[in-house]
């Protein structure tokens, strides 16, 4: 059962062939052997989700279930969740218990789904690797020797190890698609404002979006269509109809018209990665698109932007966490303001604190229009690239990472190397762009990621070029040998 996607599950379930409780007892059972390898869980709900699978399963029986209906998924552990720990992997949250759902969480509960539980991450999803969580770093089930990708590693360990078909996670600058290729699944980060951020913990409150990790483009369009849609409770929700993205899955994609941006070949490209990617290129060419070079002038500015932008948002953001009303509290202390020093001294990690500290120093008096505006000034500049790229191409396609997954402790003695593994992601995110990556190869046993990115809320358009290569490759099929 594990080996079957979403679709087919569903399938499986509608035909009778067994059960969500059967189907979800399973789970559970991989998840107790091999959740612990791979540090992929903060919590597993098991009760919950026998519960909630025999809720699915009456619901069935009563003729009103849908393609989600008594699915097995999990949440990245930075979505609120009642009655549930929501830790962000941090010390400071480590004791927080939600007294709500998130829309997502809500909006996937009501489809029917099945929590097996919460994932591990970077914590405050910041990072590339997930070796920044107090509970220790996720191991790549391909080889646990190095990273998963981050922040929602966790999540994309445990869908990439078939311990569930589907998860939730959240992309600020890549931290959906970067994982997914390194781990070798499909993820998919929509347009900012098709998901509702309400009950995601803020990192980067202009930047962050939700998304799906699956193990095919049909699974992500499956789970985005109950997730997506307006939310008055987010001030940043659009108010645009949800489209049925399975609809034209299987449309044509003669006369697609695909850019391929010279700045996402540059010198710090793999050789091999390269390769894949060309080679996935030109599948998407056989199908029918016409590809052309493009340019993408002010990309290389991305990185720095971003962690301008970033954590000058995440200092703002994180400055609740004071130990007074929720979460951790420093056990002595001298008056308020010790204890919000040593609170948040104890409760933080180092690359919260580094971020904070960044974003503190860009925003203070003298070098916010050094520093900040400048920066916003900059992330115009590369939107209005994209924009001019999308009246000549519907499209854009190039590697998600630089190198396939990298030892663990590779890169955690050097942030700037590390800040660079997100390179060809990060513009998306700038520009609030959807975008997916999709496994199109293996090097020395590690998966690539082919990354597609779209115009503002063009994910069924995304959806459809990811599925039709993926009905002439396998890549998406492979796992790893990890039983």
């Amino acid at each position: 059962m594990h080996d079957k996607t979403i679709a087919q599950l569903s399938r499986s379930l509608e035909s009778g062939d067994f059960s969500s409780e059967e189907l979800t007892t399973h789970l559970l059972g991989r998840v107790e052997r091999l959740g612990p390898q791979l540090n992929a869980f903060v919590t597993v709900t098991g009760e919950l989700a026998l519960e909630q699978a025999r809720a699915a399963d009456q619901r069935r029986a009563a003729g009103d279930a849908g393609p989600l209906t008594g699915i097995p998924i999990v949440h990245k552990d930075l979505f609120c969740t009642k009655g549930v720990l929501t830790t962000c992997a941090s010390r400071i949250l480590d004791n927080f218990v939600s007294p709500y759902d998130a829309t997502v969480v809500k909006n996937l509960r009501e489809a029917g789904t099945v929590m097996l539980g919460k994932t591990n991450m970077d914590e405050f999803a910041m990072g590339s690797s997930n070796e920044n969580s107090c509970f220790g770093p996720v191991k790549n089930p391909w080889d646990e020797t190095r990273v998963p990708g981050g922040s929602s590693g966790g999540s994309a360990a445990a869908v990439a190890a078939r311990l569930v078909p589907g998860a939730t996670g959240t992309d600020t600058g890549g931290s959906i698609r970067q994982p997914a290729a390194l781990s070798g699944i499909t993820g998919l980060k929509p347009t900012y404002g098709r998901v509702s951020r309400y009950g995601m913990v803020a990192f980067a409150s202009s930047l962050d979006q939700a998304g799906t990790l699956t193990r095919s483009a049909e699974d992500a369009a499956i789970m985005l269509g109950a997730m997506a849609g307006f939310d008055p409770k987010d001030s940043t929700s659009a108010e645009k109809d949800v489209p049925d993205y399975r609809a034209t899955l299987d449309d044509s994609l003669d006369g697609l018209r695909i850019g391929v941006p010279r700045e996402f070949f540059d010198d710090g490209l793999a050789p091999a990665n390269k390769t894949a990617v060309e080679d996935a290129i030109r599948e998407l060419e056989k199908l029918g698109a016409k590809i052309s070079e493009i340019r993408l002038p002010n990309l290389g500015l991305s990185v720095p932007t971003y962690y301008v932008v970033a954590p000058a948002e995440c200092s703002s953001n994180l400055s609740r966490f004071d130990g007074v009303r929720f979460g951790h509290r420093a056990e002595k202390y001298a008056d308020l303001t010790d204890m919000y020093e040593k609170t948040r001294g104890e409760g933080f990690g180092a690359e919260v604190k580094r971020r904070i500290m960044t974003g503190t120093y860009v925003l203070s008096a003298g070098y916010y229009d050094a520093y900040y505006l400048k920066a916003q000034k900059v992330r115009q500049l590369i939107a209005a690239d994209y924009a001019e790229a999308f009246k000549s191409v519907d499209l854009i396609a190039g590697p998600t990472t630089p190198t396939p997954a990298f030892e663990l402790g590779a890169k955690t003695d050097d942030p700037i190397t590390m800040y660079l593994n997100d390179i060809y992601t990060i513009g998306a995110n700038l520009a609030g762009l959807p975008g997916l990556s999709v496994p199109c190869g293996l090097v020395d046993d590690l998966p690539v990621g082919l990354q597609i990115v779209g115009s503002h809320f063009g994910e069924a358009r995304l959806l459809n070029a990811a599925h039709r290569f993926q009905q002439v490759t396998d890549w998406h099929t492979r796992a790893p040998e990890i039983d």
